[in-house]
């Protein structure tokens, strides 16, 4: 029991929590990649671009730092590309984009947006289902007698308009939500993590994470 609430407090942490890094990457990428292209014919856009994939490589570390709880398994750091001894300044400011990696770091930060989305609405929604349903019985006779209410559920789907059917039915609702809680979020967090995987990790010739790196 402690193993399985160890799991559903990890995927929540992983998918509500990630969202604020999520929408980052997204505004990041989408912002610094539109002023980069947009200004790359006077090579004003190219530094920008550079900052961009240096930005997006950092956000992405963050992702990195998440991962192993949730995948139950430790993941590894792609290798950057490091600047040669002797560069120009202009080869040094473009080197964060010289590693393949850091375009894959871009995509996932426009890839992985509505996917993060769709996992923490689908976790918040669970939870509130659970939270609100299982308590429902303290509540419910309340929200029984307010006239708009009118019977609720039950009564359109012709299983009594009585108080007790429309606490009754909305507490098995939350029951439902509850016992589903724990497959559902950790589905979301899975395939939240399986496209960070495929995206920001290489294996197994690749360096440990465990914090982010600012690069």
């Amino acid at each position: 029991m402690r193993t399985l609430r160890r799991r559903l407090a990890t995927d929540t942490r992983y998918t509500l929590l990630g969202l604020p890094t999520a929408v980052a990457h997204f505004t990041v990428v989408v912002a610094g990649v539109s002023a980069g292209l947009g200004s790359a014919v006077a090579f004003v856009g190219l530094p920008i671009l550079a900052g961009t994939a240096l930005m997006a490589r950092n956000l992405a570390d963050f992702e990195r730092v998440a991962l192993p709880d949730v995948l139950d398994r430790p993941v590894g750091r792609p290798h950057y590309g490091t600047t040669p001894a002797g560069a120009g300044w202009f080869r040094r400011v473009m080197n964060p984009l010289t590693s393949g990696q850091a375009w894959l770091d871009l995509l996932h930060g426009i890839v992985a947006f509505p996917i993060a989305l769709a996992a923490a609405v689908v976790t918040a929604v669970w939870w509130a289902g659970a939270i609100a349903g299982l308590t429902f019985p303290i509540y419910g006779w309340v929200l029984a007698r307010i006239p708009e209410v009118d019977g609720g559920w039950p009564a359109l789907l012709g299983l009594g308009d009585g108080d007790l059917a429309f606490v009754g039915f909305n507490t098995l609702v939350g029951v439902l939500f509850a016992l589903t809680l724990v497959p559902v979020v950790r589905g979301a967090a899975l395939i939240k993590a399986s496209v960070a995987q495929a995206m920001l990790t290489r294996a197994p010739a690749c360096t440990p994470v465990s914090e982010p790196r600012w690069a």
